[in-house]
């Protein structure tokens, strides 16, 4: 996705959705993410199905999914925790702005589960535990291979990547892409102008971004606005002409309406980012891994992006939209 994370992918976006943060472990990750200014920026509340089928009197089948707060991380999250609910687990949502405030969380246990992007979680926790923070290929398995014991240091684990991937992708007005013969991000290069990216505020940090950008094509980026993942302000703000270039997703049904289109990625900056659930102690049990791994074998990338355009373009709610979409797959 992908900058991390979300994909490395960011994902705040397309749509925001979440319940109201808890006080109490709101409090708790501000405290651990050592007043990096970062708070809750959405929700910690049961689901109607997860409090109607949580386990009776077990503390050990109560989980916390959360992640990153945009519109198809909170499909997954709605996904993830419906699913679980269905199966006996009493289960809350905390959706935070991104994984620099999660992934401490689920070291602490103030969060059990979380969708990720595999080649973005890979090189965030490689760096983060001291490597070179690039260790994610094209080949999903093999990055979540490499990164299960860095994750087990953390007291981590990642379960089986989805076949549903949602890379890292910039977008630009096809007005500006017709007139200048656009099709692939080295074609923007060429150009050599300075260029306005609507992106994450972990952009500039971020290797599938900025740096990527400026390291793989040679773009010249002279400024980041801090406009979210793929949000509809980060994309107005090229229809308007305040930006250049829009970090999204590769499953991002909005573009075309939006009169915006994808560039190719053809020196292949981005990786593996399919989705992948990651988990803490707690939730890193056989009966979890099958539930998770069940779903992620049923998620398709064209999943992904239906699924997306039915939030962003139809409106309708993550919760909604999950439902939906387990009975159709007879989860």
């Amino acid at each position: 996705m992908s900058a991390t994370s979300s994909r490395t992918s960011l994902r705040t976006s397309r749509r925001r959705f979440g319940l109201l943060a808890g006080v109490g472990v709101a409090g708790l990750l501000l405290a651990a993410c050592g007043g990096s200014g970062d708070t809750f920026s959405s929700s910690s509340s049961s689901s109607p199905a997860a409090s109607a089928s949580g386990a009776p009197g077990g503390a050990d089948k109560t989980l916390v999914v959360g992640g990153a707060n945009f519109t198809e991380m909170s499909v997954m999250e709605q996904l993830y925790g419906q699913l679980l609910a269905k199966n006996g687990y009493t289960v809350s949502y905390k959706a935070v702005e991104n994984r620099e405030i999660y992934e401490p969380a689920l070291e602490q246990g103030q969060i059990d589960v979380v969708p990720d992007y595999a080649a973005t979680m890979a090189n965030f926790i490689s760096k983060k535990t001291g490597g070179t923070g690039d260790i994610a290929s094209a080949d999903a398995n093999e990055t979540a291979q490499k990164m299960q014991p860095l994750l087990e240091k953390l007291g981590l684990s990642a379960f089986t990547p989805s076949p549903a991937k949602d890379n890292n992708a910039f977008a630009v007005t096809k007005k500006y892409a017709e007139a200048n013969n656009l099709k692939t991000l080295s074609d923007l290069a060429k150009l050599g102008k300075p260029i306005r990216l609507a992106a994450t505020t972990e952009c500039p940090d971020r290797p599938f971004c900025q740096p990527g950008l400026e390291k793989t094509y040679g773009m010249k980026i002279s400024e980041v606005l801090p406009l979210g993942f793929g949000s509809p302000q980060a994309k107005q703000a090229v229809t308007s002409g305040k930006a250049d270039l829009v970090l999204t997703g590769t499953t991002d049904a909005t573009l075309d309406q939006l009169g915006l289109v994808l560039l190719e990625d053809d020196k292949s900056l981005q990786q593996a980012d399919n989705i992948v659930p990651v988990v803490d102690k707690k939730a890193n049990t056989p009966e979890v891994k099958a539930l998770l791994d069940k779903l992620s074998a049923a998620l398709t990338t064209d999943d992904l992006t239906q699924l997306n355009a039915k939030v962003d373009a139809q409106r309708q709610t993550a919760q909604q939209v999950a439902k939906d979409f387990l009975a159709s797959k007879g989860l």
